[in-house]
């Protein structure tokens, strides 16, 4: 420990000054000029290099077309021309509960900047003293002092007091770094979640739509069945060459069918409830009018690989922890270095309660220095765990990376090979239907049986069916499509180092206004 003080005390009749070390009073300037021009130990941050690859193997020969090629910021929902889809999910970000933790976690972070900035200034402290004492002879033996002779004074002690340790080392200024990274990333974060929950809204929002179309699908079908059962009761009727069984096949057919409609009204009940939930609702307060699952996907607009690191929020939130945990290693690091405080005091002692006519001025300034000499070696375990900290989020971030392309070119393959099935799927849906006319003509011809007539009303069900999956799967690797090239999210939307210092009113970017919910969107 060294120290350097000064001290005096006025009004009193003395004047007392301490110097260590042989220092003079133009140490303290000394000391504050250091501090301004200070270093900063610990290394300056570079960003990792990422598994970036040149294509997409599942776009072979394609090139960026310009300018239609890139997406745009704002809603990547408007290519589907969807007003009641736009609806709901502009109500995730006014209203989803995860996306409201996420813009919580943000302004957390960014207190926690201006709380690690508090630490470059001064702290000054104010303590106010009253002492009231009694000076006289003992009590009596009966225990009651007779009051001859005693003396009473009262003396209060205003007192100011400051300290400021000075940032040298650059110490503070590494975690104020990493604070703000840490926001950048909190920021993304919240993004990531806007997207991420509007993405479940929109599958739900298809998932529902397929459900609206398998019940069209199956109440079509149950009137066609019914049709048939009359054919067949008909037939039976009027003693041609049907049995009772034939009758009772075609009533299990109808009733099958009718089993399944009655059947699609849970899914559907549940993606209509879970909606409610995504847009911040109890599933009570929505609901949401029938609609076929209509129209094919839009053209998704697919950039150079490279541009992922750029328009992918989590990824910006992997870069950006990368900095806040390099800096972490610098925070560390000036574990080595010793810590220089300044002190001072202005205390007043009198009779009187304010600060002024005071017998006595006590004033005092100092400067302290201290370093850990032997700590068994904490300081080099805590930077070793910096320096861990910061290689897991480099993996972390190259992992990020990666995930992203395979997620891309997941849904890319999804898209090119379900398009691909379903035009063959149509096909087959095709010649199911004319199966099913001509083996049904034929039967009321007499010449083919029943059975043969249910087999294809069998196939055609689940080649529609099949169909409707096909479209279904299509449309959600659309929105996961989107989802995995960032939506129209880019970087240049995180808030900066000198706004998150700087601009303490800079708030998440949600609508001013938000939408009601409706009774039928």
């Amino acid at each position: 420990m060294y120290a350097l003080t000064h001290a005096g005390l006025r009004r009193g009749g003395w004047v007392r000054r301490v110097e260590s070390f042989g220092a003079r009073p133009c140490s303290t300037a000394l000391i504050i000029t250091l501090s301004l021009a200070g270093c900063t130990v610990g290394p300056d941050y570079f960003r990792e290099p990422a598994p970036v690859s040149t294509k997409f193997k599942e776009l072979k020969g394609w090139k960026v077309a310009t300018p239609s090629d890139q997406l745009a910021r704002g809603p990547w929902w408007a290519p589907y021309h969807d007003p009641k889809l736009a609806l709901l999910l502009h109500q995730v970000e006014v209203s989803n509960q995860t996306v409201a933790a996420d813009a919580a976690a943000y302004e957390e972070a960014r207190a926690l900047i201006r709380e690690a900035q508090a630490a470059l200034f001064p702290t000054l402290t104010g303590n106010y003293t009253f002492t009231r004492t009694r000076t006289g002879p003992a009590t009596n033996g009966t225990g009651v002092s007779t009051g001859a002779g005693a003396l009473y004074s009262t003396t209060f002690v205003p007192q100011l007091s400051g300290s400021w340790d000075l940032d040298v080392w650059g110490k503070v200024r590494r975690q104020i770094e990493s604070n703000a990274s840490t926001a950048q990333a909190d920021a993304a974060d919240l993004d990531n979640a806007k997207l991420s929950e509007q993405a479940m809204l929109a599958t739900a929002y298809f998932d529902l739509r397929a459900a609206d179309s398998l019940s069209d699908l199956l109440t079509r079908t149950v009137v066609e069945y019914k049709k048939n059962l009359g054919i067949v009761q008909n037939q039976f009727n009027a003693g041609y060459s049907v049995t009772s069984g034939d009758v009772a096949t075609a009533r299990a057919q109808l009733e099958n069918a009718q089993a399944q409609l009655i059947n699609v009204g849970v899914e559907r009940a549940q993606f209509e409830h879970s909606i409610a939930v995504l847009i911040g609702r109890p599933p009570a307060e929505l609901t949401i009018a029938s609609h076929d699952l209509t129209g094919s996907i839009p053209k998704i607009p697919v950039m150079l690989p490279s541009t992922l690191l750029e328009r992918r929020p989590d990824i910006a939130a992997a870069e950006r922890t990368m900095q806040a945990e390099n800096a972490l290693i610098g925070v560390a690091v000036a574990g080595y270095f010793p810590d220089i405080t300044l002190s001072g005091l202005l205390e007043w002692i009198g009779k009187h309660p304010l600060p002024f006519n005071v017998a006595n001025e006590v004033w005092s300034l100092g400067a302290a220095g201290s370093e850990p000499l032997f700590n068994g070696g904490l300081t080099s375990a805590q930077v070793d765990a910096a320096r861990a900290a910061y290689w897991q989020s480099v993996a972390n971030y190259r992992q990020t990376v990666l995930t992203a392309f395979q997620q891309v070119e997941d849904q890319l393959a999804a898209i090119r090979i379900l398009s691909q099935q379903l035009g063959v799927q149509q096909a087959a849906v095709k010649d199911a239907r004319t199966a099913v006319d001509v083996y049904l003509n034929q039967f009321q011809a007499g010449t083919v049986a029943f059975t043969t007539v249910v087999t294809a009303e069998v196939t055609l069900l689940a080649d529609e069916e099949a169909e409707l999956t096909i479209r279904q799967d299509l449309f959600l690797a659309s929105v996961s499509l989107i989802e995995a090239l960032g939506g129209g999210w880019d970087t240049s939307l995180l808030p900066t180092r000198d706004q998150l210092e700087k601009d303490f009113s800079l708030l998440p970017q949600l609508p001013s206004n938000p939408v009601p919910v409706l009774a039928n969107p």
